[in-house]
């Protein structure tokens, strides 16, 4: 695996599944190159599109530290709590499935801190 090379198949994977969420939304509040998804207004995901790819998402402590011991495309959340997010470079080689299934949980864990009427709004539209 080459940490240089951007897997350009699972950046767009990782971008599209965002888009697909429900109740997700788009916005570059972090400058054209940051894909930046949300819902209800809380972020998910971080997505750099330009230069070194890499999906920055949201996890449970345990899992943050496990991503980091057994995987060298993980590395601490840039530019976030490390504790509970963790950056992951989508380069040759990454495992896609379970890059899907982190962008997955991430969704999961903030859509359920947002408030029960939020929760219910999106999962009903």
């Amino acid at each position: 695996m080459s940490a240089d090379t951007v897997d350009e198949e699972a950046l767009a994977a990782v971008c599209g599944h965002c888009a697909g969420l429900p109740g997700a939304t788009l916005d570059h509040t972090f400058g054209e190159d940051s894909d930046v998804y949300r819902v209800g207004n809380k972020m998910f995901a971080l997505v750099n599109t330009e230069g070194r790819g890499f999906a920055t998402l949201k996890a449970p402590p345990e899992e943050v530290r496990a991503l980091l011991e057994q995987h060298e495309f993980a590395r601490p959340g840039y530019y976030m709590n490390k504790r509970h997010w963790v950056t992951l470079d989508l380069v040759e080689g990454v495992p896609v499935g379970e890059v899907l299934e982190l962008v997955g949980e991430s969704y999961r864990l903030v859509l359920e801190a947002l408030p029960k009427k939020a929760q219910a709004e999106i999962r009903s539209a």
